[in-house]
């Protein structure tokens, strides 16, 4: 008989193994990965286009140029293109960051030629139309006047000013008024530009039969072919220790702290990114242990490694109550330290490899999260082996090893404060 009141041993795995991405170069230079996996008939296509904002001529052209595309083209308006998303369940979507700009659509496989068909529309035939673009500007600055009012996004955006500079494509923020500068002349000229074969990425990821191959290549391969723009460059990260904006009356501080590191590729970026989960990358971390558990000064809190195009950063990022405001920072600054003069308590490191594993494993579970973690990948310039070398490190990295990376990299002195409240 079972026991149901003795708790079955856990194991972690011994490897993690995911299906692997099958690659094509199609005639016009288009990088095509393949995912044939998942059990439903449902297909995912992502195009990963190198158009994030740090390639804009104006401030917010490159997230209107993207959201733009599907609000009106030479055969269908904005509503008729919604109309068509609702009737054939097609799960339309846009995201941008400071490198890359990513639109992905997924369907039902007996309706990938009529998406591919619509989407084809939106790539190939945006209009632009001057009444849309009024209406999306005006819209996104009254949602900005908004967010900004808030400290938690105040003090994101004070964050990236603190870690790369006010000059610097991922530290440059721009005012809501810049909204009114937008012309449809700029969008144009944007997409022409970047929305090319020669600019981007696919993955297609689901029920990838040898007809869903076929029917995707051809339709990438009607994008048409021109050179890439070229690249405006990174220019020097310049830091600055601190940023504090006092608000009256204010009942919470928003605290952000980090550094500038390297991105994703570095031999130190794997061992950092465990020492940060370690850190505060779960509940029950030694930040939200100190900082909610026993001091009450917050709800929650985390700290992680992140990765862009050409740089990485360690980020701590908590609310706080305004009185303690000042002690939270000292009690940040002090859980950082330890990190880099106490080695990790055996059962504690292990408890944490137990959590890395399984949120990797639920964000592999299935199809699309693989397309995305291969998205992430050829970003980086790597494979989908780079997560199998990632679980193997954190299964085997040592106490000793990430004393020493926290003790290289993360110097109190070193990290960068942004604090907007009290």
């Amino acid at each position: 008989m079972l026991d149901r009141t003795i708790q079955p041993p856990f194991q972690l795995p011994d490897r993690l193994t995911i299906p692997a991405a099958r690659q094509t170069t199609l005639q016009n230079g288009i990088r095509f990965w393949t995912i044939d996996a998942g059990t439903q008939p449902l297909v995912r296509l992502s195009l990963v286009f190198n158009a994030g904002t740090r390639y804009q001529p104006a401030p917010f052209a490159a997230s209107a140029t993207l959201n733009l595309m599907s609000e009106g083209t030479a055969r269908h308006t904005a509503a008729q293109i919604a109309e068509l998303f609702d009737f054939y369940g097609i799960y339309y979507d846009t995201s941008i960051d400071r490198d890359y700009s990513v639109l992905t659509v997924s369907c039902l496989s007996r309706f990938l030629d009529t998406t591919l068909e619509l989407l084809g529309e939106i790539l190939f035939e945006p209009l632009f139309p001057d009444h849309e673009l009024e209406l999306y500007a005006s819209k996104r600055k009254q949602q900005l006047t908004i967010e900004r009012e808030k400290p938690s996004y105040q003090a994101r955006e004070l964050f990236s000013e603190a870690l790369f500079g006010r000059e610097h494509p991922y530290g440059r923020v721009a005012a809501a008024a810049e909204y009114d500068q937008l012309t449809t002349d700029t969008l144009r000229t944007f997409y022409s530009g970047y929305y090319t074969a020669g600019n981007l990425f696919a993955v297609a990821s689901g029920a990838i039969t040898p007809q869903a191959a076929r029917s995707l290549e051809e339709f990438l391969g009607c994008i048409p072919v021109a050179a890439p723009p070229a690249d405006p460059g990174i220019p020097t990260t310049r830091s600055t220790p601190l940023i504090r904006t006092r608000r009256d009356g204010a009942l919470q501080s928003s605290i952000r702290i980090g550094k500038v590191l390297f991105p994703k590729g570095h031999p130190d970026f794997n061992a950092l990114q465990v020492a940060a989960t370690v850190l505060g990358g779960y509940f029950g971390s030694r930040l939200v242990k100190n900082l909610r558990e026993e001091k009450g000064y917050t709800y929650g809190i985390y700290s992680a490694m992140l990765n862009m195009q050409h740089s990485g950063y360690f980020a701590i990022a908590t609310d706080v109550t305004a009185a303690a405001t000042d002690d939270a920072v000292t009690e940040i600054l002090h859980e950082v330290e330890r990190l880099r003069t106490e080695p990790i308590p055996a059962a504690e490191l292990e408890m944490v490899r137990n959590i890395i594993a399984g949120e990797m494993m639920r964000i592999l579970d299935g199809p699309f999260g693989i397309a995305d973690v291969t998205i992430e990948n050829v970003q980086c310039g790597t494979t989908n082996d780079a997560v199998t070398a990632f679980f193997n490190e954190m299964r085997t990295v040592t106490p000793e090893r990430l004393r020493q990376v926290a003790r290289e990299w993360l110097d109190p002195a070193t990290l960068s404060t942004v604090i907007v409240g009290a």
